[in-house]
């Protein structure tokens, strides 16, 4: 899929560059009827773009199926999730190393549009509350799912790290020590 996605992006950027920068100027001096590679051109534009947006659709649908796999309520289930460093009533037998989540989510234009509305008009931006939530939940199902991979009990000092990566996308990071527990005290 990602090389049908990078075909589309070469046939974008080059249809592009050829449209603006070679045959606009041509249309500009020459004749107003488009010549046989003005036209490939316009077709690799359209077509690029075309090919682009389909593949991002079935990554969508694929990544969706994924994340409803990596359930955080069943993770949590069978993991313990702290951001201090001791859990009452156990000790850490043997600490496996660092876990960590990492997702960079996006809105789409129209929520974006009406966060920007609400931005002129005042109140919570929900768009982005929303967004910022699913983010954290794909980041801390995923970090738990590296720490069941390892045979975790728990994790500890889980933090969390954000930044902004564009207007309305925000990359999230949540880490943590994975550890094994001894047995609850009775």
């Amino acid at each position: 899929m990602k090389a049908i996605r990078l075909v589309g992006s070469l046939a974008f950027v080059v249809g592009l560059f050829t449209a603006i920068f070679i045959g606009v100027p041509w249309y500009v001096y020459h004749e107003p009827i488009l010549p046989w590679w003005l036209k490939i051109a316009m077709y690799c534009l359209f077509g690029g773009i075309l090919l682009v947006l389909l593949t991002l659709s079935i990554e969508q649908k694929k990544e969706q199926a994924f994340e409803k796999g990596l359930s955080y309520e069943e993770l949590r289930a069978e993991i313990l999730f702290q951001s201090s460093s001791e859990i009452p009533g156990r000790k850490i037998k043997e600490v496996l190393g660092m876990v960590q989540g990492h997702t960079i989510y996006a809105i789409w234009i129209g929520r974006d549009l009406s966060a920007i509305a609400r931005l002129v008009l005042g109140g919570e931006l929900i768009e982005y509350t929303e967004m910022m939530g699913k983010a954290r939940s794909v980041a801390i199902a995923r970090m738990m799912a590296q720490a069941k991979e390892l045979g975790a009990d728990a994790i500890i000092n889980v933090r969390f790290v954000t930044t902004s990566v564009i207007g309305s996308a925000a990359e999230l990071l949540a880490y943590g020590t994975a550890v094994k527990l001894s047995e609850p005290k009775s």
